[in-house]
């Protein structure tokens, strides 16, 4: 069974629906490239998409824990490269809320680095990752 339906709309835009739930969205080509910008770039949602799967395990394991993540928030910044046009670096700026143990953060941050976006990605891709707790 398919995950996703993509369909190119015209114009350098896509429309992506998540088959199970219906939930859509939209990406744009990047100003950069001769987009609008106005959306998403695909590059945007795959380093988007690292800080989403690295805050997703976290929260699954900070469930089984007992311990509350609840409005943590992470800044990511995509750096590309040219010839091939590709990302060549992504940092993800974690920010915690106050109130989590030492013992707890060390096992948060080894599944953040363990998530399989993580493991995805090509090993060229440099990754910066950054923990702030409270």
């Amino acid at each position: 069974m398919s995950t996703s339906k993509v369909t190119y709309l015209g114009n350098l835009r896509t429309e992506n629906e998540h088959l199970k739930s219906g939930s859509k969205f939209i990406t744009d080509a990047p100003t950069d490239n001769n987009g609008k910008g106005e959306a998403f770039s695909p590059t945007d949602t795959v380093a988007t998409g690292l800080a989403n799967c690295m805050i997703t395990m976290m929260g699954i394991k900070a469930r089984d824990m007992q311990v509350n993540i609840d409005g943590t928030t992470a800044m990511v910044t995509k750096t590309m490269a040219a010839d091939p046009r590709r990302i060549s670096k992504i940092e993800v700026i974690l920010n915690f809320p106050a109130g989590i143990d030492e013992r707890s953060r060390k096992i948060l941050e080894n599944t953040a680095r363990t998530c399989p976006v993580h493991y995805s990605l090509h090993p060229d891709i440099e990754r910066v990752i950054e923990f702030n707790w409270g």
